[in-house]
């Protein structure tokens, strides 16, 4: 049971933290569910989602310049696409999240946003979101 919504994304850089955090709470307020759970999830193979502070814009920079020396886009890989850094940040990272409906409102802390993690950009991506009441 349970309705699934998309949000269309449009990302601009190679790796890019996007906060769709405002799109994923219009959709749970405009659904009318009271209680439930609310599943993000991204359907690409060199993109993720995460949820973490979008309080401070620095923690973004922080987040990006950091993965990005983790998994160097440049480092004697083989696969013949040319992004295998973009599959293994998205694999680290994950393809879905789960936040408590409670109250008609996501159950975030007081930081939290939810974002969309591109690795292979610049692209059109896409987010599934299932509501479940419950």
């Amino acid at each position: 049971m349970g309705k699934v919504y998309e949000i269309p994304v449009r990302t601009g850089a190679h790796t890019q933290m996007i906060d769709i955090t405002g799109e994923v709470k219009k959709l749970v307020a405009e659904s009318g569910i009271k209680s439930g759970i609310c599943m993000i999830y991204v359907p690409h193979t060199t993109a993720a989602v995460t949820i973490n502070e979008n309080a401070d814009p620095d923690v973004v920079r922080d987040f990006t310049m950091e993965i990005d020396k983790i998994v160097p886009w440049e480092d004697g890989y083989h696969h013949m696409e040319g992004n295998s850094a973009a599959h293994l940040k998205a694999s680290m990272m994950g393809f879905s999240e789960s936040v408590i409906i409670e109250n008609g409102n996501l159950l975030l802390g007081t930081w939290q946003g939810i974002y969309f993690l591109e690795y292979d950009g610049a692209r059109n991506r896409k987010v599934y979101v299932k509501l479940m009441e419950g």
